[in-house]
């Protein structure tokens, strides 16, 4: 760990030819279904089964060989490492009368043997031995694969254990030597048997979970960061908040977008986008403090589990991580960029899918905000006002891209702060109006600026007719709303390409019901518009929804919203068709004059439509 690191930290901190029945051998279990598909592509890697061993025991013991060998094929199906040992130690401590024992297992990474030294009153010690020690007989027996008696215990550099007589055997598994074991004993030439036999047990056995651990890494492993993928992040992240559920701890979220990534896969090829990816992880993996999970959440996202973390802990690590990767120069590019949310459980959010939701709205409004003195802006989600324009926006961007499945849940707190917020301002009014028209748009990209551009035409047929100013404002406002309804409409039916079945159909008209009732109606402000949103669906001839109103019962306002609404639909694409030309939408709105639209406000719109441009 580096200066850097070690700083972050700080911050936030038998008898003859016995053998032995098997019950439960490992090539019937989980373990070697799991192993042989990791490596069935490697013949020398051949799971043993423990049924093939033969343990030939000395006459002569005063140990209980058979006892000792019925506990030992007991475990052959634990697949938890640490169980295993604990349970090794056990048999041990119970059936031999031995000081001490230790297990040691080699690191490769650190080029050392982990060794793990428990005695006869159950006192833990932990030492490591390194490779480069070749006085050391730990590191010979490791080296050389041979049994040593030693008759001192100077080599374990642990002053309470001195002068008592030790065997170190090799613990050797499909011809490779992965530890030691030691045991304490002043008769170890005449036990040898056994001692070999126990070792040869926890070769094979810690091998294969090893093995077993390797291949649910690879699981939940991402092939090109070797972070964890979308699945492993996901269940690492259940686990930490029920862990901070039980130990009153906070737990964080740092997501981070790679700014420019599209565009550099564009230009420069995918292989270049998938450099930067690489590098950022690799720093992410070098910067980040011990305990925390880093994962590929996204094409170009990479997030962040910090365990026992405030939100502003997780501003100060998300600080030093961006600086790092600034540091990082890349041809043809310059230095990494990102763009970074910051959330917390569970002071934000009061479940797992909410808090990532707040973490990436968190980190698009980063996004929007750019850089400061060349650093990127560190968002945490509990910096913003929601009802901010560019929180709206970036909730709605987090919604059209990822979360839109999450449906009616996080809906339901975005209607609740709507109505939370009664004593608004003209002014305020009409900018929430735009930010909740605009989060509703964004629920499906083929009707991006819908809301904003028949709030438009809306407005502009209004003004054509000569209606007061005060009621030119409310049926702008109300065509800017008139779609709000969709908040509760199921993203499978709003986004189906095609045709509607009848159950569909039934569920996409009420949408009018739930912008007037759910939305509008409960806030004092915009009371005024709900004939509007209600209605606007309404025909001339009593065949509209949702209540069939003919022509004279239906508002002005709401025959005006629906003449815009349609023209914009005729002129804009679809997922199942390309917009149309306006002499062609010109076409279908004077055919329908008089039974579905009002013939005088049809005509009106048509003359002026030419000069309105098309904001599609």
């Amino acid at each position: 760990m580096n200066k850097n690191k070690k700083f972050l930290d700080q911050e936030v901190n038998n008898s003859n030819n016995i053998t032995a029945p098997i019950t439960s051998p490992i090539s019937q279990g989980k373990l070697v279904s799991k192993v042989n598909a990791l490596i069935s592509n490697t013949p020398s890697n051949k799971i043993i089964n423990p049924q093939n061993l033969v343990f030939n025991a000395d006459k002569s013991t005063t140990l209980n060989y058979k006892n000792i060998v019925d506990l030992l094929i007991s475990l052959v199906s634990i697949d938890n490492i640490n169980e295993y040992y604990n349970k090794i130690y056990s048999i041990i401590s119970q059936n031999i009368d031995s000081r001490f024992f230790a297990i040691g297992l080699f690191k490769e990474k650190s080029n050392c043997i982990n060794l793990r030294l428990q005695d006869k009153l159950g006192n833990n010690y932990s030492t490591k031995v390194f490779l480069k020690d070749d006085e050391n007989p730990i590191v010979q027996v490791f080296k050389t694969r041979e049994i040593q008696f030693i008759e001192n215990q100077n080599y374990l550099k642990l002053s309470y254990f001195k002068d008592y007589s030790t065997a170190i055997l090799p613990l050797i598994s499909v011809n490779k030597c992965i530890g030691v074991f030691i045991i304490e004993d002043d008769n170890a030439r005449q036990n040898t048997k056994l001692y070999s036999l126990i070792s040869n047990h926890m070769a094979l056995v810690t091998h294969n979970l090893e093995l077993l651990e390797k291949s649910d890494e690879f699981v939940n492993t991402d092939a090109l960061t070797l972070l964890y993928n979308h699945r492993g992040f996901q269940e690492i992240l259940t686990n930490e908040i029920s862990r901070s559920d039980t130990n009153k701890q906070p737990v964080s979220i740092i997501m981070m977008d790679i700014n420019n990534i599209t565009k550099i896969n564009r230009e420069l090829g995918h292989a270049k986008g998938d450099e930067v990816i690489k590098i950022v992880a690799e720093k992410v993996r070098q910067n980040s403090r011990e305990g925390d999970i880093a994962g590929r959440y996204g094409g170009d996202e990479i997030a962040i589990i910090l365990p026992n973390t405030s939100s502003a802990q997780a501003k100060y690590v998300a600080e030093f991580l961006t600086y790092s990767l600034s540091c990082c120069f890349i041809d043809e590019i310059g230095p990494i960029k990102v763009s970074v949310g910051v959330a917390t459980y569970p002071d934000c959010a009061q479940d797992k899918e909410q808090l990532l939701l707040l973490a990436e709205q968190a980190m698009y409004i980063s996004q929007a905000k750019g850089y400061k003195d060349g650093m990127s802006a560190i968002i945490s989600s509990s910096d913003f006002n929601f009802w901010d324009d560019v929180a709206l926006k970036s909730y709605a961007e987090v919604v059209s891209k990822r979360h839109s499945q999450l449906g009616i849940n996080f809906e339901e707190e975005l209607i609740t702060k709507f109505h939370d917020d009664h004593n608004l301002s003209d002014s305020r009014t009409w900018e929430v109006a735009t930010s909740l028209a605009g989060a509703i748009d964004a629920k499906d990209p083929y009707t991006k600026g819908h809301s904003t551009s028949v709030s438009r035409f809306s407005e502009a047929l209004a003004r054509a007719i000569n209606l007061p100013e005060k009621e030119v404002a409310r049926i702008t406002l109300g065509a800017l709303l008139h779609d709000v309804g969709k908040i509760g409409i199921p993203e499978t039916v709003l986004k189906k390409e095609g045709p509607l079945s009848d159950e569909e159909w039934a569920i996409m008209k009420q949408h009018p019901v739930i912008g007037a009732e759910k939305v509008l109606q409960p806030n004092p402000n915009l009371r005024d518009l709900v004939p509007i949103v209600r209605y606007h669906h309404e025909r001339i001839d009593g065949k509209g929804y949702p209540e069939g109103l003919s022509n004279g019962d239906i508002p002005l306002a709401a025959k005006i919203v629906a003449i815009a609404d349609t023209y914009h639909a005729l002129i804009s694409d679809r997922p199942y068709r390309k917009g149309m030309n306006i002499e062609k939408a010109f076409s279908i709105l004077e055919e329908g004059a008089g039974t579905q639209w009002d013939e005088n406000l049809v005509r009106t719109f048509i003359q002026i439509a030419p000069s309105l441009g098309v904001d599609n």
